[in-house]
């Protein structure tokens, strides 16, 4: 990456506000329907989506939201959590 494409995309991410760049993270992290079942059990990715979503509810000001996803994210991380059967499996 060049240096002018750098101070660029800095300046960029400078003109956000924190609450826009955690949304923005948020929604680069957030598992896609598509890929659900490609990454219901990837625990990085499930701890990483909600973690992501912790930070925006923590920006928000809104602690109640926040805890319950970090809970989500340590469960997720030391394996005390597993991803839920597909709710569209099964039925016909």
């Amino acid at each position: 990456m060049s240096q002018s494409t750098q101070m660029s995309n800095t300046s960029q991410l400078d003109e956000m506000s924190n609450l826009e760049l955690a949304q923005a993270l948020m929604e680069r992290l957030s598992i896609s329907p598509q890929d659900w079942h490609r990454l219901k059990s990837n625990r990085n990715a499930r701890a990483s989506e909600q973690l992501a979503a912790a930070m925006v509810f923590l920006l928000k000001n809104q602690p109640e939201e926040v805890i319950p996803r970090l809970e989500q994210a340590v469960g997720w991380l030391d394996k005390s959590i597993s991803a839920p059967p597909c709710p569209t499996h099964g039925k016909g």
